[in-house]
């Protein structure tokens, strides 16, 4: 069993299936069964097999809580870091094989994994999503996930991600934007760890268009919901609707003055938001439906279980998300159809 995962990464639900058809019995993150099996045949135990059976255990309480979504919280890392007796980057790299379980690469088959550390104390799983048939641009990196998950948990900034692989151009850039100053620390394994600064010498970054600081910490914005009104009664201030305006509210737009955000509901019951994150060079920077996807795929959850998605941003503003997330959409949930709010500023 060791030997079908370490040659074939595979997202989660593929391999539960992988174990449950080589006769390992059920076994299904977020069940009552996962805490019920023992460490053979724990697939924590083949992803993770240097961590000990507590640790593990650990491990698998966090993922399989029912509002788990990427965030290993800090009191969770204080335990991990004691139980395994690891440094706080040590313990990074040692994740970096989890995070790379949740990876959505079919186009180039590349997997990915990241772990950002907030300055809370949390650490933050990431990973890399394509989108079959679509342009390799729509591609979230790793960095750019486990970096968006530290955003919509509200960090107030992040001092360090490891990642699987040298960071590309495209993603130093993106956490420049993060991190303006270059001091978030890169950690890859058998190398030592380097500043952002030394990585992006002579950076672009957000000073060069007027603003004196990047996206951390996370600000708001006063919007208020124009349509869908919320006082109608057969759909009192529909929860979906109230998501994506609550992640728009949240975005971080300085460069196109345009905040969007976006909502993916599932029929699970749960509501996943994602908020637009602008970089100064433009290209790097992420969508709402992005964001919210990375939010939907750290939970453990699969396309097919998307069966709603609301798109807000403001009427008339200089650039609008709407044809970027029809996209996306189309890509991940082609029957579903993306509602669209109307939000203003309030003043």
């Amino acid at each position: 069993m060791s030997q079908i995962l370490s040659n074939q990464l595979v997202d989660r639900r593929a391999a539960l299936i992988t174990l449950i058809s080589a006769g390992a019995g059920m076994l299904a993150l977020g069940s009552p069964s996962v805490n019920a099996l023992d460490d053979h045949n724990d697939i924590l135990a083949n992803i993770l097999s240097s961590f000990t059976a507590e640790s593990r255990r650990k491990l698998r309480t966090i993922l399989s809580s029912p509002g788990f979504s990427g965030q290993i919280p800090a009191a969770a890392v204080h335990d991990l870091l004691a139980s395994e007796k690891k440094s706080v980057a040590a313990l990074m790299l040692a994740l970096l094989p989890l995070a790379r379980t949740f990876s959505h690469p079919p186009i180039s088959n590349y997997h990915v994994g990241a772990v950002a550390q907030g300055m809370s104390g949390s650490l933050y799983l990431g990973f890399n999503i394509e989108f079959p048939g679509h342009a390799l641009g729509f591609a979230v990196h790793g960095e750019q996930s486990a970096l968006s998950s530290a955003y919509m948990h509200s960090e107030s900034g992040v001092s360090a991600i490891a990642v699987t692989a040298a960071p590309c151009g495209h993603c130093r850039q993106f956490m420049n934007e993060l991190s303006p100053d270059g001091q978030i620390e890169i950690l890859v394994d058998q190398a030592a760890p380097t500043k952002l600064s030394a990585l992006l010498p002579l950076a672009f970054g957000p000073k060069d268009l007027g603003r004196k600081d990047g996206a951390f910490p996370v600000r708001h914005t006063n919007l208020t919901l124009v349509t869908p009104s919320a006082n109608v009664a057969e759909r009192r201030v529909d929860a979906l609707f109230q998501s994506a305006l609550d992640a728009a509210r949240t975005a971080y737009a300085p460069y196109t003055e345009s905040p969007s955000g976006a909502a993916i509901a599932t029929r699970s019951g749960r509501i996943y938001k994602g908020s637009y994150i602008e970089n100064v060079a433009f290209n790097p920077s992420l969508s709402p439906l992005q964001t919210a996807l990375v939010q939907l795929i750290s939970a453990g959850e699969d396309y097919s279980a998307i069966s709603r998605v609301a798109l807000a941003e403001i009427k008339g503003t200089k650039i609008s998300q709407k044809t970027a997330t029809e996209a996306v959409l189309s890509a991940v949930a082609l029957l579903v159809r993306v509602e669209f709010v109307v939000a203003e500023r309030k003043s």
